[in-house]
């Protein structure tokens, strides 16, 4: 059993972005992203699933070239080698990123 707070020490970087993993099993991590105002601009084009949610604060991202505007609440699924960036973030966005590892022929049904 593991216990936390997903806002204890969430004071953001002066620049980028700061990750922390919160829990990691086969197949899955997750992480929490604390969001300074001049997150790093790099794209990322990952071989496996995420799935993110964001808690607090604004955000903005390029989505295969398309404009994502993201408030407190909204989620957005990556696919596997989608190709995205953040473009900017409030100061202290905050972030709850669920990375999916496993392979569809490791999936339940129903997933």
């Amino acid at each position: 059993m593991s216990v936390g707070n997903l806002f204890a020490d969430a004071d953001p970087p002066d620049t980028g972005e700061r990750f922390s993993p919160l829990y990691s099993a086969p197949g899955v991590t997750i992480e929490r992203i604390v969001s300074s105002l001049r997150p790093d601009d790099a794209e990322y084009d990952q071989a496996h699933d995420e799935w993110v949610v964001l808690l607090r604060g604004s955000a903005e991202l390029e989505v295969e070239g398309a404009r994502q505007v993201l408030a407190a609440g909204d989620y957005l699924h990556l696919p596997a080698r989608t190709k995205h960036r953040v473009l900017a973030t409030s100061h202290g966005a905050l972030w709850l990123a669920v990375h999916l590892t496993f392979t569809a022929s490791s999936a339940q049904p129903g997933t």
